[in-house]
């Protein structure tokens, strides 16, 4: 799979008529490091990788790599807020409750 990310790398450099070494000079590492890269070592660094994908113009691609976690249906159902689909009624005192608070009486 490193062998694979490797040649595509160096195609999509080649396509955009670029060397090694503007490459690691656009993306801050050695020549040498894109060379490993582009051969599939193993001992390339990951930050190193994305930086010559950026200088590439792969973020975007990256982003389907590890795409954001999605929550479960039962989750979603219990973060969104419900509509009201009908009324309560009226209080047990006959009252109307217009979501104002009650008018205090004193009743000695």
């Amino acid at each position: 799979m490193l062998r694979q990310l490797g040649d595509r790398l160096a195609q999509l450099r080649l396509a955009l008529n670029l060397t090694q070494a503007e490459v690691a000079e656009q993306a801050g590492v050695s020549k040498r490091t894109v060379e490993r890269l582009e051969a599939g070592a193993t001992s390339s660094q990951l930050t190193s990788f994305l930086r010559v994908c950026r200088v590439l113009g792969l973020e975007e691609g990256l982003e389907r790599l590890l795409p954001e976690p999605v929550a479960s249906p039962v989750a979603q159902l219990t973060q969104q807020r419900q509509t009201r689909k009908r009324a309560s009624g009226p209080p047990e005192d006959g009252a109307p409750d217009d979501g104002r608070p009650k008018r205090w009486v004193w009743e000695p």
